[in-house]
């Protein structure tokens, strides 16, 4: 069933218009910026997301993509030079916190969602860790469809635009997971 759906994304993949993307940064959406991703560009992201046939394959997958989707993003907007955490580019037009990739990889999940590429998982509205009563920091999630509705970051914000999302069990990424950046 699933090979059908990617047959008719191909049949079909023409006659399905680009795909705009707002694109949040300056800290706290401060700015907003559209990002158009060609037909071209997503069918084989979503035909790698088919090509999952579990849970684990289909993450490694949307980490890959969505790092794709911000490099295309980057090539059109001033994100191109965020880099991973606030303090590499703080100041730099384009840069971008963690509420910016929080919302813009939320974004950029249910684009793929809606486009039929998630089997395994489906985005939810992003999460919030507080550590130390005054740390916060946010990312956008996923919940597997396994029956355990097991949960899962999908963070950003820790590597340079255009590399793969760190993905991480929500429970790990609550108690402070993550690289160090």
């Amino acid at each position: 069933m699933r090979w059908l759906g990617l047959l008719l994304v191909l049949l079909l993949g023409s006659a399905r218009a680009d795909e705009p993307v707002s694109i949040c940064y300056g800290y706290g959406c401060a700015h907003q910026v559209t990002a158009i991703f060609a037909e071209g560009q997503l069918v084989p992201l979503l035909a790698r997301l088919d090509e999952a046939r579990d849970g684990e394959v289909e993450k490694a997958a949307l980490a890959d993509a969505i790092g794709q989707l911000y490099g295309w993003a980057g090539q059109q907007t001033p994100i191109r030079g965020d880099k991973g955490g606030n303090y590499a580019d703080e100041g730099r037009r384009g840069a971008m916190d963690c509420i910016d990739h929080a919302t813009t990889t939320t974004r950029l999940l249910k684009l793929l969602e809606a486009r039929g590429g998630l089997h395994f998982h489906r985005v939810t509205e992003p999460v919030r860790r507080t550590r130390w009563m005054i740390f916060e920091h946010y990312s956008a999630a996923i919940v597997a469809l396994d029956g355990e509705a097991r949960q899962y970051a999908v963070d950003s914000w820790f590597v340079d635009n255009g590399q793969p999302a760190v993905i991480l069990p929500l429970e790990e990424w609550m108690d402070g997971g993550g690289p160090d950046v």
